[in-house]
């Protein structure tokens, strides 16, 4: 039997999804991308004949721009002649039910009956603090408070640019049940290679099974965050709540009370 989904007024198939612009399945896609080729016809020749390798029938460049220095940024439409069988794909995430900020507070209240603590920090040589203060400050972000709101956890955050050392004696210090660690630069995999360090470290300081380990960002997935051995990952559009009702749920499965 085929998978289907029904819309306003048509049956998809879902094993043969193709791209949709202004009708169905007519594969029209749209390219953004820079060539290091100076501005001018041959350019955008060149942008057309790249896509059409990929596969992408009836490239047509739209828009190009000089960037200077010999580099020329292009917008190309094309039509895609590939399907994708939607039925097969499978999306590893964190399986947890997710509550509320009153929710966690009482659920808190109910099961642990302490005060979870969570020590968080943007680590390595990134400075960006957006990501670890929509989760860890007050206020959070989008309408979503930060853990410094919820009631029963001290959420500590350390900011940015903090040593993995620093964020892990720290943990220590205070006993933290999880260890939040934020990544939002990701030029050349420096990411991958903080986050290795990290949970490197926590296994030297004989730490790692004592505290969970909790990676975020952009380009954070669960699937990689378990890659690299940490116990879950968040990426876009995750908050507070996410964080949290996977935190504690943790703490009593593994009977952490």
């Amino acid at each position: 039997m085929t998978a289907t989904c029904n819309t306003a007024n048509n049956n998809i198939d879902l094993t043969k999804v193709k791209p949709y612009g202004d009708t169905l399945n007519d594969g029209q896609m749209e390219f953004a991308f820079t060539l290091p080729v100076p501005y001018g016809d041959e350019a955008n020749e060149a942008a057309k004949n790249y896509v059409k390798q990929m596969g992408v029938n009836e490239p047509s460049c739209v828009y190009s721009k000089d960037m200077g220095g010999g580099f020329t940024f292009f917008i190309v439409y094309g039509k895609a002649q590939h399907t994708i069988d939607y039925t097969t794909i499978k999306v590893p995430k964190v399986d947890v039910e997710i509550m509320d900020r009153v929710e966690c507070g009482e659920y808190i209240e109910q099961n642990i009956k302490r005060e979870v603590v969570m020590v968080g920090a943007s680590t390595g040589t990134d400075a960006h603090t957006v990501g670890i203060d929509a989760i860890m400050n007050m206020k959070g972000f989008h309408g979503h408070f930060g853990l410094e709101r919820f009631k029963g956890v001290n959420a500590i955050n350390m900011g940015s640019q903090v040593p993995n050392e620093e964020l892990i004696a720290k943990a220590i210090e205070v006993k933290a049940d999880a260890i939040l660690v934020s990544q939002t630069v990701t030029q050349k995999d420096v990411h991958i290679q903080n986050l290795t360090n990290m949970v490197e470290l926590m296994e030297a300081e004989g730490v790692r099974d004592k505290i969970l380990l909790i990676c975020g960002g952009p380009r954070i997935s669960h699937e990689l965050a378990q890659e690299l051995g940490y116990d879950a990952g968040f990426g876009p559009h995750t908050y507070a709540e996410h964080v949290a009702s996977y935190v504690i749920t943790e703490i009593v499965k593994r009977g952490r009370i």
